[in-house]
């Protein structure tokens, strides 16, 4: 999902509240799309379960006063939900075709 104008804090203290009390809700997409204090409150206050955060509202480190932080039923990792061993071996193999297409003056995936 691309930050955008229309999809900043699209999941707000609105949207959160629709939720059911045993929801928990993972962001990896952009951490702006949440807004992050809402969030806490409504974690702070059992109005959702629980809270799984790749992405945050600047890049980690994050800053140690985000409410986030201190929220129950959270967590948090600095960014690396595609660190996986397939996302690994996937990207080896592409970066591999990618090369041997070049040698062969016939070049994939240009931007």
């Amino acid at each position: 999902m691309p930050l955008t104008k229309e999809t900043t804090c699209m999941i707000n203290a609105e949207k959160i509240a629709l939720m059911k009390k045993n929801a928990i809700l993972i962001n990896t997409a952009r951490g702006k799309v949440i807004d992050t204090q809402a969030l806490a409150d409504a974690l702070n206050k059992g109005k959702i379960a629980g809270v799984s955060i790749d992405v945050f509202d600047t890049e980690p480190p994050i800053k140690a006063e985000n409410p986030l932080l201190t929220a129950k039923n959270v967590v948090l990792s600095p960014h690396i939900g595609f660190d996986t061993q397939e996302a690994m071996q996937k990207k080896a193999i592409i970066a591999l075709e990618n090369i041997a297409k070049w040698i062969k003056v016939k070049p994939q995936n240009i931007m």
